[in-house]
């Protein structure tokens, strides 16, 4: 296996991470109830997706 032969400097190991960038989640409407929910996933509220019931959510009592 292979030895480095010399310390790899922090501004050498911290440019090789660049490229790396955090982006939020991009965010939509529910359709049915009107909540924020993210894109591709069923809505917590009201467990629709797409204008369609996909979870049956117990009411509150």
């Amino acid at each position: 296996m292979a030895h480095p032969k010399r310390k790899t400097s922090k501004t050498r190991r911290d440019k090789r991470r660049t490229h790396y960038k955090a982006v939020a989640p991009t965010m939509s409407t529910c359709q049915n109830c009107g909540s924020t929910v993210q894109y591709h996933r069923v809505c917590g509220e009201c467990g629709h997706y797409r204008g369609k019931l996909a979870i049956e959510k117990e009411a509150a009592q």
